[in-house]
Parts: C-alpha cells; sequence; structure tokens
C-alpha cells in the first residue's frame, strides 16, 4: 500500500516520543493515530517519567543539535494547564583541568557552527552564575543561554492534547503482546485486550523497544542501562525557592571532568552520574507497572556506586558537605552502540518504523523528521546517521551492541577525538592483505568493523627526510609525519592502497539498466566497459549518496556506493519483477588501489593485457589477469594519480597483493594509509558523502553537479532539480587555503564571513601542496575565489581565503596518462 492521510498509525508507547509523534503526525493531517501505552497517561513509567529534563542542545552532531533546537522551540511554545514546558534557564558547563577548557573552546565552534548562542566565561562568571561553585577549581566554563530544563511529562501531555483535538486516539493500560503481518507488511498491533488494526506501527517504546521489535520479527539494536540520578537534602541558600521540586532558577549546570551534571529541585539539588560502573538491564528483570515500587524504569539506588560521584559533588559545591543524599534511583535509559537514535521503516516488515533510543533532549525534532519521514518520504533534516540501517550485519550481533552501547554509556561526557576509534571489539573485519599490514607496521583505526590502515610504520624513514609545519597537539593525534611520506611516494611513484572497505555490489538482471538509469543522475545507458561516477537523490533532489558504476556486461554492474544505507536504498526501489538481482559481494572480495606515476610500469609486466592509456583509458573498466589473478580493473582514482581499483576474489586477494608488492620493489612502492588517502583526495577536491554534502544538499551547491544529465530522461529528484534550475544558492560547497600552513583544522569548525556564518566539512594538510585545507559551506555572497574568511579553531580566528578548484592538478593530466 501507499501510505497516505487515511492510513492507520498505531504507535507503541505514550512517553514524550510517542506523544511528540502523535502531535506531528496530526498536524500533518494524518489523524488515524492511535497510541498505546502499557502503563497510565501520561507519566507511563517509562524513561520520560523519570529523566531531569536537562536540554543541551550543542553536540559534535549537526543532526543531533537541529534536533534539540527544535525541541527546545517547540516545549518553549507549549503550556500544560497554564505551566510552561520548557524553562530557558541557560546551561552551564565547567572546565576543571586544561583538557576540558580545550574541549569547551571545540564545542563553543560547533554551538557557532549550527547556530547555537554560546560564550565561553571566567571562573568568576561561573560562579556568578552559581555561587555555591569552589572557584578555585574552575578553568572556565560555557554558557549557553538557550538550553535549559524541558518538562517531560507535561510537554508530553499537552502533545497528546493536541493529537486528542485532532482525531487521535490514546489507550492507556494496553500492553501489546504481539505485532501481526499479512503479506510482508504489519497488520495489526495484539493488545491483551484486543487487536487494533494497523497500516503502520512505530516503535517508540523506548527501553522495551527490542522486546516490540522482536513481536514484529524486527532488530532494535539497544542497550537499556541504569543511570544513577540523586537529590539532596535541602540547602538553606535554596529556601526561597521552596520545597517545589520543579522549580530551579540557576542553569543546569555540568562537570563533566567528574561525569556529573546538577539541577534544582526548589530548595535540593539533583545529582546525575556517569562516573559509576555500567549497569546493564535485563528486560526480564524490569517489573511491570503494576508491580514496580515507583514506576518500571526506575530500579533501586545502589548506594556504593554514588559514592565517588558524592566526593566529587561536594569538593565542586562545598555547601554540599551540610547535606547527604536523601533519595536516589538507577533510572533506565536506553544506548546504542554510536550514541546515536535508531529511526526508519523495516525493510524486511513493510510499515514498522521506530524511533528509539531518544533522549527528552531530542525528542520533538526526531518526532518530527520521522513525521516527516512517514509522510512525505524524507526528512527535512539529513538522519544518515540515525537510520536503524546504517549498520552492517556483523555490527548487529547482541554481544557486539553490548559492547559497543557499554562504551557509548561510558563516554558519555568524555573528551573525544573525532579519529579516535574503539578499542573493542576490533578485528572484526579484516582485508586479505591484515597480516601483510601487520608486518609493515601498519596503524589500524577502524570503521563500519573494518580494520583500516591509517599510515604504515614502515614507511618512518621516509618521513625523518620531510620537513613539515609544527602542528597543534589536537590535530596531531591519530596522526603521523608518515603521511605526508606516503602521500609523496604515491605523488612521485607509486603506492598500494588497500580499498578492501570500500562496499561493492553486483546489480544485474534484464532490467539493471533501466534501474539504474531511473535511480541515479548520470547517463548509464554507455557501452560496457564503462565506469560512471553518479548520484542517488532524493524527491527533493538532496544528495543521499554518490557512486561509482562500472557497467561490466549488457545487463551486469559493479556498484561502489558508500554504506548499507545505499543497499537499503536501492533494495527498496528494486522492481518486484525480479528483474534486477541486487547482491553485495564486499566480503567475498577485496581490492587494492594502485596509484601514482609508475602504476602502469609496475602493473603492466604482470599481465598479457594492453593496459595502455589507449586501449584501458580513464573511467574504464575490464576484466583482466594479473600475476595469475583474475581481476576486476577499474581506471578510476580518488587521490588524482594514474592507476586502477583492482579487485579480485578474497581467497586470491593475498597473492594479488604479495605479486603487486614484489613488482614494485624496483620503483620504491610503499603501502600507503587512509591518513594519506584523505589529504591526496582533498587537494583533488574530491568529495566524500556524509561529511561534504548530504540529503540537506543539492548536486550544484554541493559542486557535483557535473554527475547530472538533466537530458537523459526521468530519474529520482529530476523535477526537483528541474525547481532549482533558477534558484540562486543561499550556500556552496567550497575550499578554503588557511594563510598559515601550520593551521591545521579538524572538520566543524565556523567560518566567519562578511556574509554570516558557515562551517568545515573536511580538512587536511595538503602534502603536496604544502598548505593547509579546508572545504565548507559558506554563504553565496563569500564563495569566490580570492574571498577573505576566518577559521574559528580553539576560541582564535585563522584566516583564510577562498581558493578555485581543483587545487591540485586541474587539467587531470596525471590521471590521464
Amino acid at each position: 500500500m501507499t501510505p497516505s492521510a487515511q492510513s492507520r498509525v498505531v504507535i507503541i508507547g505514550a512517553g514524550i516520543v510517542g506523544c511528540s509523534l502523535a502531535d506531528e503526525l496530526t498536524e500533518r493531517g494524518w489523524t488515524n493515530v492511535t497510541v498505546l501505552e502499557q502503563g497510565p497517561l501520561f507519566a507511563t513509567g517509562g524513561s520520560t517519567s523519570h529523566a531531569p529534563g536537562l536540554v543541551f542542545a550543542t553536540s559534535g552532531s549537526k543532526t543531533l543539535t537541529k534536533f534539540a533546537q527544535y525541541t527546545v522551540s517547540k516545549f518553549s511554545e507549549l503550556r500544560h494547564e497554564g505551566d510552561p514546558c520548557f524553562d530557558a534557564l541557560g546551561g552551564l558547563e565547567l572546565a576543571t583541568t586544561t583538557a576540558r577548557w580545550h574541549d569547551l573552546q571545540r564545542k563553543h565552534g560547533l554551538a557557532t557552527s549550527w547556530g547555537v548562542r554560546s560564550r565561553l566565561i571566567t571562573p568568576q562568571e561561573c560562579v556568578e552564575m552559581w555561587p555555591t561553585v569552589d572557584v578555585d577549581q574552575v578553568i572556565g566554563g560555557l554558557h549557553t543561554p538557550d538550553d535549559g530544563l524541558a518538562k517531560a511529562v507535561p510537554a508530553g501531555a499537552e502533545q497528546a492534547r493536541r493529537a486528542l483535538a485532532r482525531g487521535a486516539v490514546f489507550l492507556a493500560h494496553h500492553t501489546v503482546v504481539d505485532v501481526e503481518q499479512r503479506g510482508g507488511r504489519v497488520s495489526s498491533v495484539v493488545t491483551d485486550k484486543g487487536a487494533v488494526p494497523a497500516d503502520m506501527v512505530v516503535s517508540t517504546a523506548g527501553l522495551w523497544g527490542p522486546k516490540i521489535g522482536a513481536m514484529a520479527g524486527v532488530d532494535i539494536p539497544l542497550l537499556p542501562m541504569a543511570h544513577q540520578y540523586a537529590k539532596t537534602s535541602p540547602l538553606p541558600e535554596l529556601s526561597e525557592l521552596g520545597a517545589d521540586p520543579t522549580s530551579a532558577r540557576r542553569p543546569i549546570l555540568r562537570h563533566q571532568d567528574a561525569d556529573l551534571y546538577f539541577r534544582e529541585h526548589g530548595d535540593r539539588l539533583g545529582i546525575g552520574s556517569y562516573a559509576h560502573r555500567p549497569m546493564p538491564i535485563d528486560l526480564g528483570d524490569v517489573p511491570a507497572f503494576d508491580d514496580a515500587a515507583v514506576m518500571p524504569s526506575v530500579l533501586e539506588f545502589t548506594e556504593e556506586d554514588f559514592e565517588g560521584s558524592w566526593k566529587e559533588a561536594r569538593k565542586l559545591l562545598p555547601a554540599l558537605h551540610d547535606t547527604q543524599v536523601e533519595e536516589g534511583f538507577n533510572g533506565a535509559m536506553s544506548f546504542t552502540t554510536d550514541g546515536m537514535p535508531l529511526m526508519g521503516e523495516s525493510r524486511e516488515v513493510a510499515g514498522f518504523w521506530m524511533a528509539e533510543a531518544v533522549w527528552v533532549t531530542h525528542s520533538a525534532g526526531v518526532a518530527r523528521a520521522l513525521a516527516e519521514w512517514m509522510t512525505d518520504g524524507r526528512s527535512t533534516v539529513d538522519v544518515h546517521d540515525c537510520d536503524v540501517h546504517r549498520f552492517e550485519q556483523v555490527q548487529l550481533d547482541p554481544g557486539y551492541v553490548a559492547e559497543r552501547a557499554t562504551r557509548a554509556f561510558v563516554e558519555v561526557y568524555d573528551v573525544l577525538h573525532p579519529l579516535q576509534p574503539a578499542d573493542t571489539p576490533r578485528d572484526l573485519r579484516t582485508s586479505p592483505f591484515h597480516a601483510r599490514q601487520r608486518e609493515l607496521g601498519a596503524f589500524f583505526l577502524e570503521g563500519a568493523g573494518w580494520e583500516r590502515p591509517h599510515w604504515y610504520e614502515a614507511n618512518a624513514a621516509l618521513a625523518d627526510e620531510l620537513s613539515l609545519p609544527p602542528r597543534s597537539e589536537w590535530a596531531s593525534r591519530y596522526w603521523s609525519p608518515i603521511a605526508a611520506a606516503e602521500a609523496l611516494a604515491t605523488r612521485n611513484s607509486v603506492a598500494l592502497f588497500d580499498m578492501t572497505p570500500l562496499k561493492r555490489l553486483e546489480v544485474s538482471g534484464p532490467g539493471a539498466l533501466d534501474f539504474l538509469q531511473r535511480m541515479t543522475t548520470n547517463q548509464m545507458r554507455r557501452k560496457p566497459g564503462a565506469v560512471s561516477y553518479t548520484l542517488l537523490l532524493d524527491e527533493a533532489g538532496g544528495v543521499r549518496s554518490d557512486l561509482t558504476v562500472a557497467r561490466l556486461g549488457d545487463e551486469e554492474f559493479q556498484v561502489g556506493v558508500n554504506s548499507t544505507l545505499d543497499l537499503d536504498w536501492l533494495l527498496r526501489h528494486a522492481p518486484r519483477d525480479r528483474s534486477v538481482s541486487i547482491r553485495d559481494i564486499t566480503a567475498g572480495t577485496c581490492c587494492i588501489g594502485v596509484w601514482g606515476p609508475n602504476a602502469r610500469a609496475l602493473v603492466q609486466p604482470l599481465s598479457s593485457d594492453d593496459l595502455s592509456h589507449e586501449r584501458f583509458g580513464f573511467f574504464k573498466a575490464r576484466r583482466v589477469t594479473i600475476a595469475g589473478v583474475p581481476v576486476t580493473a577499474l581506471r578510476v582514482s580518488y587521490v588524482g594519480e594514474l592507476g586502477w581499483e583492482l579487485y579480485a576474489d578474497a581467497d586470491v586477494g593475498l597473492r594479488l597483493w604479495d605479486a603487486l608488492w614484489e613488482a614494485g620493489q624496483n620503483f620504491g612502492v610503499v603501502a600507503a594509509g587512509r591518513s594519506a588517502f584523505n589529504s591526496m583526495r582533498i587537494e583533488k577536491g574530491y568529495r566524500a558523502w556524509g561529511t561534504d554534502m548530504t540529503t540537506e544538499h543539492n548536486p550544484f551547491d554541493a559542486g557535483v553537479g557535473f554527475a547530472v544529465r538533466m537530458n537523459k530522461g526521468d530519474f529520482v529528484g529530476r523535477k526537483a532539480l528541474t525547481d532549482l534550475a533558477d534558484r540562486e544558492p543561499e550556500h556552496k560547497l567550497v575550499p578554503l587555503l588557511l594563510d598559515d600552513p601550520g593551521h591545521v583544522v579538524m572538520g566543524k569548525e565556523p567560518v566567519h564571513t562578511d556574509a554570516g556564518t558557515g562551517y568545515v566539512t573536511s580538512a587536511t594538510y595538503g602534502y603536496t601542496l604544502e598548505r593547509s585545507i579546508a572545504y565548507a559551506w559558506l554563504p553565496t555572497p563569500t564563495t569566490r575565489p580570492g574571498d577573505r574568511v576566518h577559521v574559528e579553531y580553539f576560541g582564535d580566528r585563522l584566516p583564510a581565503t577562498v581558493a578555485e578548484e581543483p587545487l591540485f592538478d586541474p587539467d587531470m593530466t596525471r590521471i590521464r596518462r
């Protein structure tokens, strides 16, 4: 069925997310909405009911920040029974260590990039806001005046009231026992009081989400964890607030160096702690509402786990020495492996949606995005890093989920570097070359379960000969000057890159050509042997992904994609007549990138096939044999040099690597890692989807309009692009060259221009150009080459200039030879 305003929607869970979603859906005219709740309305007994309500909008994720900003905006307009549902008290984060102070400087930059008001303040200003703070412990603070306290239960009740007025139905004390299906779609939700027909079911059940998912046969990979919260006895200095537990006047306070936060409850303080041991919750141990001492999500307070936190709290706030912990609880919360929410529709069970692992901070924003997704087919906010289909299969293993979600809890308040990998579990996915990489001293980072070499200690001697500008301590983490040696070795001779983690699909069948022609922006009707760079768009013309498509036969294509989200998108749109087969071939294959001016000289002697430019041109694909190994060779380059991506079956991959390595000794071949790779691709201006562009951007503004063929016929997103033809873009993605080569930034920093503020996407030091490069989305009036801007980094404004791209080899002479 095609979803419409007449669709019967059943939402499971009347917490803050369920109520927000009912409000958002009914506001869009979808009024046939039923909300089922196992407990009472609206203090349902889930996490919403005990949440302290802190809202700090700023996040390293632009998406989460947008969600929080909408939550603040919406809740600020809500009043329940005459009382406001949001108190804009502001937020105050303290630094008691140098590392935290630097982190607050970066966070101030993030806030500026995403449009959140913030300012860095002195210790004295911190104490003026919180007089009980020991000023001698504080280095500085970050004040965010628009943050504050959300009153989750009243906010949920008020949104439910609005939904009820539009025709929604809320049913309390209805415990879901099954989700029925018919023909691969949801058909009804069965409760202990009977079945409720449904065309669409949304799980907003919080910690019970995995249980609801299991009823539908859908994996919801989250882990319920206990989080400690305590209230003190009365403080004399707060006596004028009285005993009303909802009253507060000071900003909500974070002491992240001790994993603590504080808020006022009338004349008492509430203290939340992430400092205790991880406490995973078995759903079998969670009582029913009628059997719970307080409510199901409120578990017994373990005083021994709070001892260290209480000591740190009294150290920061000496006035607490005259008080005691009067009450406390261990509250259930939901954690995912990457700390992001779970949103989207199951592909296996049509009509089953979810919005899980959502904190009150992001609740209304998530609900709006999901409502847009359900009714319009897309969210106006990019949600790729919240999409439940973002995980590889190995990342859905319960043991993996438990281990990574536990880590996410531990790191809630940690200072984390953007490149910092998880310690465990590791070595989940390795290429056939892994043993050789270890022999060469590879330094591995991890992504999507893959071990990815970032540089090789075997190349250290090459780095000794280089003179590089000094880097800041932050930019030097998870980096080595060896990356520079590997990049220059590639530019000057030849290198081998492990490209195995690049996800690849086989798309085949009599309908494959027409399918890819409809789904992508570039011309697919090319002869076998052609390779195309193309885009996946959504219906609004937003960039869902960029692909490399090789036509290997009349009905056979190899498609290089970015993630499992692309596989999910293509499978959802595949014809039902089975004229198209889509198969993930990544696990059974491997890939070596051979690039550099000596790439042909290295590879040609190993093959009887003619690899000359005349017979094997740029952006062509051929099946050849190299050193006796059957290879699918693509003449493409993401680093801007002559060479190929060489794909082979995994079982012969090591043989291929060894043959190339041995032959390459005559040319001084090196193994090169992703750090060098990233620098070289940024020098060429090649975009990284998910970093440089997302669904919030169209191809023309993102600088990839060359991959769009408007005259090829219809394709997904074409109409939207036609409608954009006469529009003057508000922002464009452009390269910046920083004046000082030693100013290396990391991404997401604000960029100050005469026309407003933009933000950095990708950034690196260009070892060939000997310049520091940053790509940034800037207001259009300041996107001309030569325009002067300033990149804010740790509170400093670094001068930079808009440059003309591509910065390196603009005539493409190095690739086309």
